[in-house]
Order: C-alpha cells, then sequence, then structure tokens
C-alpha cells in the first residue's frame, strides 16, 4: 500500500513546477493523469538534446509513475471529456498565468463550486493576487527577481543562476507539501480547498537565515563564493589533486580538524578560538588552512577528516555523484521499461516510508499514450465518440 492509493491528480501543468509536483504525489501511490496538448504534449518533450527513443532527457526526469491523456482544453468538444475528470478527481494542479483557465470555463471559481470536494491547486510566478500577477513566471527570472542570485557567484563576479531550476523545483514541493494538508483537511472536514503557490515566494523563502539578517540588523547579505556568511571554515579549498569542502560547524570540529592537518596552534590562537571570532578573521584564517590542505591529495584529506568526524566531501562531478555506492544502496537509481527507450534509469524517491513507501512504478508516458483507454475504459466514451473526438482535434 502506497500513502496516497486512490487518490486521482488530474495534472493540467506543465514543464517543470507542476510536473515535479505532480510526480511526488505521484511516486506517493496518486493517480496523476497528465493532459498534454494533441500533437505537441508538455513544452519539455521538445527540450533537448539529448533524447532517448524519442524523448527528451528534461521531460523524463519530471514525469515518471504518470497517464498522458491528450486534450485540448479550449476545444468546446473536449469539455464532455474534463468534466467526467473533475467528477473522478481528487486534487486539479495548474501552472497557467493567472486567468488564462477562467476563459475556458476551468477557473477555480467555477471548478470548486461544482466539484466542492476538490482540491484545486493553482502555480503561477508571483500568485493569484498582488500587482504583478498577470507577470509570467520563469526560473531565471524568479531567482533573479527573488534574490536568490545576488547571493550566488564569487564576491568579485557577476550573480549566477543555481545549476538546476531551484525555485521550479521548491515551488513544486511546496505545492506537494499543501496538497498533502489540503488533503489532510478534506478527510476531517470533507470540503476542499483551493492552494495558491507562487514561485516569487518559494525562492524569498529559501532566504532563510539571509533574509533574516536583513530584516533583524538591516545587513544586505552579498555574494560570497562558497563562503558562509556565519561559519568559517565553511567553503571549498584546494587539495594536491582536486577540490573539497569543508564544513566545520562549531569549535570542537575545529579543534579536530587542527589536529588532523598538524596545526593545532590554529585553534589556541585568540583569533580563531571561537567560530565569531573565526568570522571576523576569516581572511587571516584561511591562508594557513590553505596551505596546510595542499600537503595532502583530496582522497587522503577527506578520509582522515572523516575518520575525526570533520564533516568534508569531494566536489564531484554528476557522473561521480551517481557513480556513489551509497546512491545505489539507498535505490535512488532505478530502472523502468520504457515503450521507445527500453530500460531507462531514473532518479528514485527520496521518501523512505517504512509502512507505506513511496515507489517508482512505471517511465514517464508517451504523449496519448494512455488516451484511449481511459477514455473508453473508465470515463465511458464508445470508439466511436472518441474517433469524433479525434477527428475534430479535441484529442
Amino acid at each position: 500500500m502506497t500513502p496516497l492509493e486512490g487518490t486521482i491528480v488530474l495534472d493540467l501543468s506543465r514543464v517543470l513546477s507542476g510536473p515535479y509536483c505532480t510526480m511526488l504525489l505521484a511516486d506517493l501511490g496518486a493517480r496523476v493523469i497528465k493532459i498534454e496538448r494533441p500533437g505537441r504534449g508538455d513544452d519539455t518533450r521538445a527540450w533537448g538534446p539529448p533524447f532517448v527513443g524519442g524523448e527528451s532527457a528534461y521531460f523524463l526526469s519530471a514525469n515518471r509513475n504518470k497517464e498522458s491523456v491528450t486534450l485540448d482544453l479550449k476545444h468546446p468538444a473536449a469539455r464532455p471529456v474534463v468534466d467526467r475528470l473533475l467528477a473522478r478527481a481528487d486534487v486539479l494542479v495548474e501552472n497557467f498565468r493567472p486567468g488564462t483557465l477562467d476563459a475556458v470555463g476551468l477557473g477555480a471559481d467555477a471548478v470548486t463550486a461544482a466539484h466542492p470536494r476538490l482540491i484545486y491547486c493553482s502555480i503561477s510566478g508571483f500568485g493569484q493576487s498582488g500587482p504583478r500577477r498577470d507577470e509570467a513566471g520563469y526560473d531565471a527570472v524568479v531567482q533573479a527577481e527573488s534574490g536568490l542570485m545576488s547571493i550566488t557567484g564569487d564576491a568579485d563576479g557577476p550573480p549566477f543562476r543555481l545549476g538546476v531550476a531551484i525555485a521550479d523545483l521548491a515551488t513544486g514541493m511546496f505545492a506537494a507539501q499543501g496538497i498533502l494538508a489540503a488533503l489532510i483537511a478534506l478527510g476531517r472536514t470533507g470540503r476542499g480547498q483551493r492552494l495558491d503557490v507562487a514561485m516569487l515566494d518559494a525562492a524569498a523563502s529559501l532566504l532563510t537565515y539571509q533574509a533574516e539578517m536583513f530584516l533583524t540588523a538591516g545587513i544586505t547579505p552579498q555574494r560570497m563564493g562558497n563562503r558562509h556568511p556565519t561559519i568559517v571554515p565553511y567553503e571549498t579549498f584546494a587539495a594536491a589533486d582536486g577540490t573539497f569542502v569543508l564544513a566545520v560547524g562549531n569549535d570542537a570540529l575545529f579543534q579536530k580538524l587542527c589536529e588532523v592537518i598538524g596545526r593545532p596552534d590554529l585553534a589556541s590562537d585568540p583569533r580563531f578560538a571561537t567560530n565569531p571570532s573565526r568570522v571576523e578573521h576569516r581572511d587571516a584564517l584561511r591562508p594557513p588552512l590553505a596551505d596546510a590542505f595542499l600537503r595532502w591529495t583530496r582522497r587522503e584529506l577527506v578520509e582522515r577528516l572523516n575518520a575525526a568526524g570533520v564533516p568534508c566531501g569531494s566536489v564531484r562531478s554528476v557522473a561521480e555523484a551517481l557513480a556513489d555506492p551509497q546512491l545505489a544502496a539507498r535505490d535512488m537509481i532505478v530502472v523502468v521499461e520504457h515503450p521507445t527507450a527500453g530500460d531507462l534509469r531514473v532518479l528514485g524517491t527520496p521518501l523512505k516510508l517504512s509502512d507505506t513507501p513511496a515507489v517508482v512504478r512505471t517511465a514517464p508516458p508517451l504523449l496519448g499514450g494512455d488516451t484511449d483507454r481511459v477514455l473508453s475504459g473508465e470515463l465511458g466514451f464508445s470508439a466511436e465518440e472518441i474517433a469524433e473526438l479525434r477527428a475534430a482535434g479535441a484529442v
């Protein structure tokens, strides 16, 4: 048994924030019916190369465990299909610009009035309210507008976007969290509700301690490269043959670090004895540490420091990281059978529940691969009716 077994999610979203949300729900056992445009599908189906078996790697990354039904939401003939799907659904997820679905009669007001038990989740760039509600939300724009980009990069260099679409991904996670809370409330009250999840809100919430430094002390955080604003040493260093990261979170760990590298004098120096002092004198501390680290290879340092309990790790490529036996032991890379790509390796789920586990069951779907089965077997459309809908361009 999975946690969301029996829950039906109607997924009207595309690209990443919405699909990532619904994939998380699908991993937890929800049945996700992804609605895609006939002949074209989710935008990310064309985002490549690389393509595997005719499918883009980008699309494959966020759409496992789903079914694909092609449906033109703007076509009048498609409305009976939508109505029957809504009658069965527990959750609807969409990430169009605010007001877009109102134009086709599928806005939150109309749908929740007809289906009061439905959880209607709207994901957008700036939210369903406020002066910027009509602006389009793209991850790079939101990373910039939220302040995240301003604190990412070298101190004397330009701001950088994170290497993954963190605003999209965080929004998807918050949306999934909100849906789970709404499902719990539904079980208690019998009523559905609306969720309004904005990418700007999600990205701003990730600022955490950086935001609080400004809100409480008026300090505007600056780019610091890989350094930490309030912990020292907490950054990358060079070993003899590569780069590693060091995360010394307290004074006891700093003393262990100094013992490992043969510099106990640094731990006894009043400038470095406490973390606040190390933060104040970080520029004086870094050179002797950097010189000491160059005496070892990265592997030697990481092994010695780990043995002493000092948090550290090699800066690895994606290929190196995915080859880690720890990920294999945790089922974080799994193989699923795809109709055109064959044995397809995808990331596993990080949610490890003891009694109701999250499961990667099926590969990402082919465009419209489930249309006929869903319309005929579950919604009651005859073969002739489906043929007419397809001829009209509605499905």
